[in-house]
């Protein structure tokens, strides 16, 4: 009889999984652990997750299944004992305006229900509060808050004259015709520089009403009709679809145009009738502005006894939001705006308030973007879904999560066809002495930074007042390594992804946005190798180099270069299989024959980075080569898809095709994101190289031993959203060690002791 208290797994082979049998105990906490390309979320997603999620939807008919996401069956002799599975992972929430931290975790729709039934003067209906319908959007703006406007700063310089060109659109260029009906009008003194003009002639000029002058044309005088400036440019682009317009005419206008605040709504993106209904003196636009740990405490004060078990729901949300480490977001915050991070946590708000019990709960990396400070709510909420009687199942490398496990496996020993075994099944302890990677970096402890370099000079960041910024003076020393740490929601990634590239816009930003969504792109396409490559294929056989790419004449004539076939079979699941025609290998026959140092160009894209380097003898692309593997990225193979890259792998990539570049600024943003503990080092000293030959480096990270190693370290807070926005630290890592107004300082002092 199998043993119900276990998700068995036998014979596991997806992606570089060796044939894994596995068991894993349920209603517990399980870690999966490994260097990045072990095998970790091959066996957690592609295997349990997809098979769990496979099988559930299976129980509803083929009608219903064909409007259901499509799972095929993971390579494996068996997985037995599936729970349900929901799978809380870091993709973005899109959604645009229209979709809120309010709205997708369903505290908005509970607000709508409370301002119905308590607020005053009464309206009736829920959706009369609903930016997102008819009944309660703002008109003019149709619920987005915003509405395209002109760009005055680019629009108009009122330091100069008319004469001088104050007025910077083309269109009123000095010597030009608007410029020259201005002139002729004789409403404007067109030498006084414009921030001179009473306040009656500056509404002239800008916003006045159509109104009739004589002007001078051709030696005959005749009446032209005119309007402010800006309401002209307004009638005649914004208020029109500047798409049907010519493409010149587009690139001339879109630099004057700005999205900005509704200045019906003034951004609350409801009607006036909405806006009127008030409890305690709010608004419910009011309410959704703040941030959620004051808005708590403003929701517990509604005393209403008809309102009260709504009330008690929506802090109850409220709470989970404080307990996963939200408290600074507010519910109108748009949630394309959010990190992975972020969205991840507001996922697991979700579920917090399910009654549901022996789920399998799956979560990526849930420790992404949260401070040390922050990371034991996390430990708190999976162990409250642990303790309802679920199954969580964790892939990470924080140590303090994994120490926080009831069960860890450890998958390697190394990456892609050098992984694929489970080399530890066991608890925290036996993992340190085990002797694997993992538990040897987790058994081993590093000083702080002693030796740190001098600056070169520095980058400043002036007058920053950015979402919750307080009007910063910053100095980002040149030349060294520099960290930018913080808690969540307390201003870093505004200092540096907003303010900082916005004043110094040559700097070079790594980050983790996709770099490829398509099965054609992988990473000897994207780094310029797959160029070389066919160069040399042409060269070696005399043929012509077009005929060496599943983009072009080489193509599978089958499959067109994809090298698998989609079947439809109508409500059932569409099929994906091997091309027969080209075996999976995505080009002609004839292609294959051409040979390369004894290899094919499918061979050659089936290698790794690291064999790469070692069979092909072809010097323009070892360079590149050597990029890859110094990121950490010996595992990939050159024709991996870079639809199928983690957001840390895409950085990486994108770091690798930077590295050649000197005297250069670059901006790293949570570099450390989907690393083992063992490529850290790897990826300082790469840090270091940058900065050795003569780059400044500037990374947003929270990870311990990037901030233990760096040269400086400026620290925001003291804590996230309107408590935040300072400057509290900024010195060596020595002397953070020193700083106790610093919440980064307590754990790097933690951390050096332990």
């Amino acid at each position: 009889m199998p043993d119900r208290d276990y998700i068995e797994i036998r014979g596991a082979r997806e992606n570089n999984l060796k044939n894994v049998d596995l068991k894993i105990p349920k209603r517990k906490i399980t870690i999966f652990t490994g260097v990045s390309g072990s095998g970790k979320s091959s066996l957690v997603f592609d295997t349990i997750a997809a098979e769990a999620r496979r099988q559930l939807n299976d129980t509803f008919s083929t009608f219903v299944r064909n409007f259901l996401p499509r799972y095929s069956q993971p390579e494996a002799d068996a997985i037995d004992n599936l729970s349900m599975a929901i799978i809380v992972d870091q993709k973005h929430l899109g959604g645009g305006s229209h979709s809120t931290v309010g709205t997708i975790t369903d505290i908005y729709s509970f607000m709508r229900l409370l301002f119905s039934r308590a607020g005053s003067p009464k309206v009736a209906f829920p959706t009369a509060f609903s930016f997102n319908e008819p009944q309660g959007w703002c008109p003019e703006c149709n619920g987005l808050g915003r509405k395209l406007g002109v760009d005055m700063d680019r629009f108009l310089d009122p330091r100069r004259s008319l004469n001088q060109g104050a007025i910077l659109f083309p269109e009123y260029a000095v010597d030009s015709w608007g410029w020259n009906v201005l002139q002729q009008s004789g409403l404007f003194d067109m030498d006084k520089p414009v921030d001179q003009y009473t306040a009656a002639e500056l509404q002239t000029l800008l916003y006045a009403e159509p109104y009739k002058v004589k002007i001078n044309m051709g030696g005959k005088s005749m009446n032209l009709s005119m309007e402010g400036i800006i309401d002209r440019f307004r009638s005649k682009y914004i208020n029109r679809d500047l798409k049907t317009m010519s493409e010149r005419t587009q690139k001339s206008v879109e630099p004057f145009m700005t999205m900005g605040p509704c200045t019906t709504c003034n951004g609350a993106r409801l009607n006036r009738s909405a806006l009127a209904c008030k409890i305690n003196g709010l608004t419910i636009a009011e309410m959704a502005n703040m941030e959620v740990d004051d808005l708590i405490g403003v929701i517990s004060a509604i005393q209403d006894p008809l309102t009260a078990p709504i009330v008690a729901a929506i802090v109850d949300r409220l709470q989970h939001m404080i307990d996963i480490g939200l408290e600074y977001l507010s519910l109108d915050r748009a949630t394309d705006t959010l990190s992975g991070g972020e969205s991840q946590r507001i996922k697991m708000v979700k579920h917090l308030g399910s009654s549901l019990v022996d789920v399998m709960y799956v979560f990526d990396e849930p420790s992404i973007g949260m401070h040390p400070r922050d990371v034991h709510r996390l430990n708190e909420l999976l162990q409250k879904l642990r303790d309802k009687g679920n199954t969580v199942l964790v892939v990470e490398h924080d140590p303090d999560v994994i120490r926080f496990a009831d069960h860890i496996v450890d998958v390697g020993p190394r990456a892609g066809k050098a992984g694929g075994n489970i080399v530890f099944q066991g608890n925290y302890l036996g993992l340190l002495q085990s002797g694997t990677l993992t538990g040897k970096f987790l058994a081993t402890h590093q000083p702080v930074k002693t030796n740190c370099r001098i600056p070169q000079g520095h980058l400043a960041i002036r007058d920053a007042n950015a979402n919750n910024l307080k009007n910063l003076n910053v100095d980002i020393p040149a030349g060294i390594l520099t960290v930018v740490t913080g808690v969540a929601g307390s201003g870093k990634s505004t200092l540096i992804n907003q303010v900082f590239l916005s004043q110094h816009p040559g700097a070079i930003v790594i980050d983790q946005s996709p770099i490829g969504v398509s099965s054609r792109s992988n990473p000897a396409t994207y780094t310029g190798i797959l160029d070389e490559v066919r160069k040399a294929f042409a060269s070696a056989n005399k043929v012509n180099a077009s005929l060496f790419s599943f983009n072009s004449k080489g193509a599978c004539e089958t499959c067109q270069g994809l090298g698998v076939v989609y079947t439809d079979l109508a409500y059932m699941d569409e099929v994906k299989s091997p091309c027969e025609t080209c075996g999976g290998k995505r080009f002609k026959d004839e292609v294959l024959s051409y040979k390369l140092n004894g290899l094919s160009i499918a061979d050659v894209l089936a290698l790794s980075v690291e064999d790469a380097m070692a069979l092909l003898e072809i010097k323009e692309i070892h360079k590149k080569l050597a990029a890859l593997v110094d990121v950490g990225l010996h595992y990939l193979t050159l024709g991996q898809p870079l639809s199928t890259l983690s957001g840390g792998e895409c950085q990486r990539i994108k770091l690798a095709s930077e590295l050649h570049k000197k005297g250069s600024v670059y901006v790293m943003d949570e570099p450390t994101t989907g690393l083992h503990m063992s490529d850290i080092g790897h990826l300082l000293a790469i840090m270091d190289r940058l900065v050795d030959t003569g780059n400044t480096v500037i990374v947003i990270e929270h990870n311990l031993e990037i901030i233990r190693n760096a040269d400086w370290i400026i620290d925001m807070g003291p804590e996230g959203g309107h408590k935040g926005g300072e400057v509290i630290f900024e010195g060596t890592p020595q002397e953070l060690l020193r700083c106790e107004r610093s919440l980064t300082s307590a754990y790097l002092r933690r951390s050096v002791l332990s």
